[in-house]
Formats: structure tokens, C-alpha cells, sequence
């Protein structure tokens, strides 16, 4: 990494650029509902060609048919979003002479890239492995934006943040284990095992703490409950360190109660998904609802590694 010393234009701030990444890491989470959206109500195939829909940028009637909405703007969002990240590349290499960011920007490049030709290798071949990979690189594309927008920001350059190592550490595993239940939420939601066991918060309608009989879907399931369940505490215990934390600035221990929020709202969306049979606009929500909570640990956690990044 460079000193942040080595030049003081290595590190100004540059309030356009940092707007515009600010809009790039709100644009993604665009991306998140609308892949969501159509990932519930099964309209993944809703177009048998890709990049174009019925080889057209404006395909007939896709204003008026639900599925072929959610499909076409899901792929517009995207070409958007390839747009503004290719943008902000761009920008960052000309005005910012931060090596970890211009590597960053990069990176996102490469990212966006290779998620577009993911999701159309799932329309071409209809692959379900290429559908998973896809939503779980959507998660990697969300905490690279938030970097690099966070990396933009006035106060992440004018203002340190001495937190602990322990708290460093807190949120590497966090986030760790937010990406593992992500990958296993991919998998489930993709192998159609949404409502492999139908009740909750047991397993079975006699109030079973395990399934009755098992298979994969179940067995998916079943690791995506346990899974939430460690988070459930491993969140808040991050959550505990920041606020303990004499170094973490106001805005990270605000951040710390809404990632609490965020979790609690989880779970309840995950319940009310078995509730009401997979309701599309439930199971987006708890789609979205998941990726800010992800967002929301790994600035956090990223926040706390500042000074390390900087140094």
C-alpha cells in the first residue's frame, strides 16, 4: 500500500467522484432486487438469447408480460452497472494516485464483467451450477463498490479510525460467515429448496427440533437455519465490540445498531417466506434484506481496517 503521507493529492478528496461511486454502490443493490425478483418468480429463462432479449434492446411486450419485465430490466440495470463501474475506474485513475484503489476499481472492472458473462452462460445453457455463481458474485460485486465508494468519501479520508485489532478480526469473521450463508442461500434458492421443511421456527409440525426425513433440498435448508442462527449471534457479538470499542467513531456504532436491525428483520422475513409459500415479493425482500446486512458488516468491518488500508 502507499503512505497516505507520501503526497497530499495521493489522498484528496474529490467530492464528484465521490458521489458518483456513492451512486455506483447504491445502483448494485438495483441489481440485487430486480436478479431477486426474477429468481422468485422463476423468470430467469424468460428470453432464450442473451446479451439481447428476443435479439432486441426493446423486445415486444416485455412492458406488459411480469416476467419478461423483471428479466429485461434486470438486464438493463446491469448494463448500467457495468457502465458506471467502468466509469468509475476511469475516473479514479486520473484523479487518484492510490495504488490499493486504482487496483480496486480494477478489480470491480473485472468483477462486473465476469458476473455479466456468468448470467449469460445461465440463459444460454440454462445451468443452474452458472445461476448460483452468479448470485453469489452479485455479493462480491456489492462489497466492492461499498469500498470503493467508502474508499472516495470525505471522512474516510480526512478522518482515521483507531479500532482494535479484535474488533478487525470480529469482522472478517462476520463477513466470512455472511458469504458462506449467502453461497448456501444460493444454493437452496436455486435447488428449489425454499420450502424443503414447510414450518418454522421447527422442523416439523410436531414441534421437531430436526427434519423427519432427509434429503439435499432438506438437508440445505436445514444448514441455511443453522447457519442463520450462528450469524444471529456472531452479529451481535460484533455489534457488542464496536460499541465497546473506544475508537470506533459515532457513525460505526450507529452503523452496529442498524446491522442488529437488519438481522432481526432477516429473520423475520425468513419465517414469513415459509409462512406465506415463498410470497415473491417476501422472498425478494429477504434477498434484499440479506445483501445490506452484508453491506452493512463488511463497511464496518472495512471502516475499522482504514488506517491498516491507508498505511
Amino acid at each position: 500500500m502507499e503512505s497516505s503521507s507520501q503526497s497530499p493529492r495521493a489522498t484528496a478528496y474529490h467530492p464528484k467522484l465521490a458521489a458518483f461511486a456513492a451512486f455506483g454502490s447504491a445502483w448494485v443493490f438495483v441489481l440485487v432486487i430486480l436478479g431477486a425478483f426474477t429468481t422468485s418468480i422463476n423468470a430467469g429463462m424468460a428470453f432464450p438469447d442473451w446479451p439481447l432479449s428476443n435479439g432486441s434492446l426493446n423486445p415486444k411486450g416485455w412492458l406488459s408480460n411480469e416476467a419478461m419485465f423483471s428479466e429485461h430490466a434486470h438486464r438493463l440495470s446491469a448494463g448500467v452497472m457495468t457502465l458506471v463501474t467502468i466509469a468509475i475506474a476511469v475516473w479514479v485513475s486520473v484523479v487518484d494516485r492510490r495504488r490499493w484503489i486504482r487496483r480496486l476499481t480494477g478489480f470491480a472492472v473485472a468483477l462486473v464483467l465476469v458476473q455479466a458473462l456468468v448470467g449469460g452462460l445461465r440463459v444460454l445453457y440454462d445451468t443452474q451450477l452458472a445461476a448460483m455463481l452468479h448470485a453469489c458474485l452479485a455479493q462480491a460485486l456489492v462489497c466492492t463498490l461499498i469500498a470503493i465508494a467508502v474508499g472516495c468519501s470525505r471522512a474516510w479520508i480526512e478522518h482515521p479510525v483507531p479500532a482494535a485489532p479484535g474488533l478487525r478480526r470480529a469482522g472478517v469473521v462476520c463477513c466470512g460467515l455472511l458469504f458462506i450463508q449467502l453461497g448456501i442461500a444460493a444454493v437452496m434458492r436455486h435447488s428449489f429448496a425454499g420450502l424443503a421443511i414447510p414450518t418454522f421456527p421447527w422442523s416439523t409440525p410436531d414441534g421437531g427440533l430436526l427434519p423427519a426425513a432427509w434429503s439435499f433440498k432438506v438437508a440445505i435448508h436445514f444448514a441455511h437455519r443453522v447457519m442463520a442462527a450462528i450469524l444471529a449471534i456472531a452479529l451481535v457479538w460484533f455489534a457488542i465490540k464496536i460499541w465497546r470499542d473506544r475508537g470506533a467513531p459515532s457513525g460505526m456504532r450507529l452503523g452496529a445498531l442498524a446491522l442488529v436491525g437488519l438481522l432481526a428483520m432477516q429473520i423475520f422475513l425468513g419465517a414469513q417466506i415459509i409462512w406465506t409459500y415463498r410470497d415473491p415479493v417476501v422472498t425478494t425482500g429477504h434477498v434484499l434484506v440479506g445483501a445490506l446486512t452484508l453491506a452493512t458488516a463488511f463497511w464496518l468491518t472495512w471502516l475499522a481496517h482504514r488506517d491498516a488500508i491507508e498505511s
